[in-house]
């Protein structure tokens, strides 16, 4: 393994790229999370740098997607949009068209793609791409704010170099795109986690959806209620995910790390800290497996940078402060020596909240084990 086995993926480039105003998928939030790290001296180290991502081309995105698709895609690029590419999912509202699109999505898939290979030739132990995490998108299309898999891709580029693959998304949408493209192969284990589809798009992604064929018994899914809380969200992960790594033995870990999970944000209504993003990642490290994390969803930009802030702490082992924050943890962020302002505070959970999410939980649980524990014998 190479001296510096920590990998953050970024470059300026990346930067250049935004969706329309209106939109609110911001771009820029994998460059703030640089900034706060950066302030926090956490980018540098005997064991960490900054690598640039190799932007992939349209062959490499045909991978995965198809040419129609992805040659639609580049008109939009170019400025020009035709009425019928609405059958691709181009032109909506949470997927606009606009200028750059493709290009966007070449670097940002690239990323995903890098940190893959770094992995791949030992040259990683953790890699991240905070611009990554564009779990909606299909073959043919784009949805949910994303245009192009990088998920899919770079799980791909694992599954070419022979590695079992487990996936776990802890974005509060369900992770259809990258379940769609691997339900009927069991060389990738998808698990979501993700806000009930009865109350949040995308509508999917329900315990008794559990894969197809070879792939029967591989796609996991945890429908969460709206108000869901550290501990039984945790719980969750616990009751299920442990079980199945177990299970499963995967090489490396891929992990959708999108911070809409976190109570306030305007998208959805989990009501998360980010405490629980870092203690989901120190259970993972407890496999001392590769870990490929790439970013996704969260609406309220300073509190989703500041969850991913915390999330490369966990990964490089850096997160050993007291769980304890000033406020909301965002005043004194310019502080380099100041590091336990990337915790939240704890948010008291009413009793009656109590009583009404646990056995709900519970129930989750229970159903999941019912649909997959028993495929696999455990």
């Amino acid at each position: 393994m190479a001296d510096k086995e920590k990998k953050f993926i970024y470059s300026e480039e990346m930067e250049q790229f935004s969706y329309p105003p209106t939109c609110p998928f911001k771009t820029h939030r994998g460059a703030e999370t640089k900034k706060i790290l950066k302030s926090m001296s956490l980018l540098t180290g005997p064991d960490r740098e900054i690598v640039a991502p190799i932007p992939t081309d349209k062959a490499g995105l045909m991978k995965y997607h198809g040419k129609e698709y992805i040659d639609s895609l580049e008109q939009v690029s170019c400025g020009n949009y035709e009425e019928h590419f609405l059958h691709f999912g181009l032109g909506t509202g949470d997927c606009p068209a606009f200028k750059g699109v493709l290009d966007h999505a070449l670097w940002t898939a690239g990323a995903t793609i890098t940190a893959a290979r770094l992995i791949n030739e030992g040259k990683a132990k953790i890699a991240f791409n905070p611009s990554g995490g564009f779990h909606h998108a299909g073959e043919d299309y784009a949805s949910g704010f994303c245009y192009v898999n990088d998920v899919v891709l770079g799980c791909m580029e694992l599954t070419d170099a022979g590695k079992r693959v487990l996936y776990l998304d802890v974005d509060v949408h369900h992770g259809d795109g990258v379940q769609n493209a691997f339900c009927t192969r069991n060389d990738v284990m998808t698990i979501s986690l993700h806000q009930s589809g009865q109350t949040l798009f995308p509508g999917t992604g329900f315990p008794k959806d559990v894969g197809a064929g070879d792939g029967k018994g591989y796609s996991v899914n945890v429908p969460l209620p709206p108000g869901t809380y550290d501990e039984t969200y945790l719980k969750a992960v616990d009751s299920i995910v442990l079980p199945l790594i177990e299970f499963y033995k995967p090489d490396c870990f891929v992990v959708e790390i999108g911070a809409d999970a976190l109570a306030g944000d305007p998208l959805a209504n989990l009501n998360l800290t980010n405490n629980t993003y870092a203690d989901v990642i120190e259970r993972l490290l407890k496999f001392d497996l590769p870990i490929l994390a790439v970013g996704g969803g969260g609406y309220n930009v300073e509190a989703t940078v500041r969850a991913w802030a915390l999330c490369w702490a966990a990964l490089c082992g850096d997160d050993t402060m007291e769980h304890e924050t000033l406020g909301l943890g965002g005043v004194m962020l310019e502080n380099t020596e100041w590091q336990g302002g990337l915790r939240d505070t704890p948010i008291t959970v009413e009793p009656e909240v109590i009583q009404t999410i646990e056995p709900i939980i519970d129930e989750i649980i229970k159903q999941v084990k019912k649909n997959i524990f028993k495929i696999h014998g455990i």
